[in-house]
């Protein structure tokens, strides 16, 4: 089905207004990424405003209706690169500035003679530039980089670029080899992409900024919100996935914390101290074991620990280092002046028929009681295993 141009420029200049509108309506709903949504919608409201200016341009002066709708629609790509930067913290303001006034002064010295000419090949230059920069900060954002709408923004923005190189390069040439209604053809080429990089982009960036919203949420419905370790749900489905991996067989271990006499903290020093002696442990814990190793509060004082493979075997030494390391270094910290803490742990290791984590953390825990039950700060491992494993 043929649409003719100006359809098509009506089809863009509504797409991007909606757009528009909806990334701005979604920027109170993402506090982190509001900055980078207001400067996106900016810039889509802004190439909507360009491309009306130019159903407009021939009833300006020439070549000044040319220039203010090129330029118009220049700051509009300017805007939605800035926003794709800012995702990673970046601004290009100067460059943004330069960019226009370069752009503006080649319309000057063109004057009328040359206008036809800066219209339709050299104003696409700056358009390819700046949309494979937008293309290149989008690919560059390392926290959304797992995240699929991302490439897909990008991989718009390039094909974008592309687009308009084509346009400022190739179309000359082609052109002059098969005369002027090249031109109307490749136009026309140019705006039905136009109309997919302005409905596809802007979907796809708000698809980008929902997705990490939702991650985030996620995550912190699985972050124990003092300690920033895992909580006691995340632990129990990421270690029962873990077991899952390794069909039901070892070696895994257990480990289960407690701080010893932590009610006798809080009361002698205070809730606000006790929550200190409770991160330092965790920040300890982590130390020693590892970030590979599954670690949560699991609850009040208590954490627990999921060790496989090598770790698995070291899993008594591990445990004592952690025991040593919380009671030696504790009361010398700034944030815990002279409070004496120290931690019991119960191990539970299996080498073949590893149990439900349920199972192998409530062994843990039997063991657990028994540290305690001989005074506490030491680790006693579960008599009741899947079978011996060497340390």
């Amino acid at each position: 089905m043929y649409v003719d141009l100006l359809t098509l420029y009506f089809i863009i200049i509504g797409t991007l207004l909606a757009s528009a509108g909806l990334t701005f309506w979604e920027h109170r709903t993402h506090p982190s990424r509001s900055g980078s949504l207001r400067i996106l919608a900016a810039g889509f409201a802004t190439l909507a405003l360009g491309c009306t200016v130019v159903l407009f341009r021939a009833r300006l002066p020439s070549p000044l209706g040319s220039a203010v709708a090129n330029l118009i629609v220049l700051s509009g790509y300017l805007l939605i690169m800035n926003g794709a930067a800012s995702l990673s913290g970046r601004r290009y303001r100067g460059a943004s500035i330069g960019l226009l006034i370069v752009m503006a002064l080649i319309w000057l010295a063109a004057g009328e003679q040359r206008e036809d000419m800066v219209w339709k090949y050299v104003s696409a230059f700056p358009i390819a530039l700046v949309s494979a920069m937008t293309a290149w900060e989008l690919f560059r954002c390392h926290a959304l980089r797992p995240l699929i709408p991302l490439r897909i923004a990008a991989a718009v923005a390039s094909i974008h670029a592309l687009v308009y190189t084509a346009r400022a390069f190739i179309l000359p040439w082609w052109v002059a080899e098969h005369g002027p209604a090249i031109h109307l053809t490749a136009s026309t080429l140019t705006m039905y992409e136009g109309v997919l990089y302005s409905i596809v982009l802007p979907m796809t960036l708000l698809k980008l900024i929902r997705e990490e919203t939702h991650g985030q949420l996620l995550r912190e419905s699985q972050t124990d919100y003092l300690t920033r370790l895992g909580n006691r749900r995340w632990f129990f489905e990421q270690g029962a996935r873990i077991i899952e991996a390794g069909a039901g067989r070892g070696p895994i271990a257990v480990l289960a914390f407690d701080l010893d006499q932590f009610k006798a903290i809080n009361d002698r020093h205070g809730h606000q101290a006790g929550d200190q002696v409770l991160k330092f442990f965790a920040e300890s814990a982590r130390c020693v074991l590892g970030a590979d190793v599954l670690l949560a509060r699991i609850g009040g004082e208590e954490f627990a620990a999921l060790l496989s493979g090598q770790d698995a075997r070291r899993a008594t030494v591990l445990g004592a280092a952690v025991a040593q390391h919380f009671a030696g270094t504790v009361s010398r910290r700034d944030d815990c002046p002279g409070i004496p803490a120290t931690v019991s742990v119960g191990l539970a290791q299996f080498e073949d028929k590893v149990p439900s984590l349920a199972d192998a953390l409530a062994a843990a825990d039997r063991a657990l009681y028994q540290a305690k039950a001989l005074g506490g700060n030491r680790v006693e491992l579960a008599l009741a295993t899947a079978g011996p494993v060497s340390c």
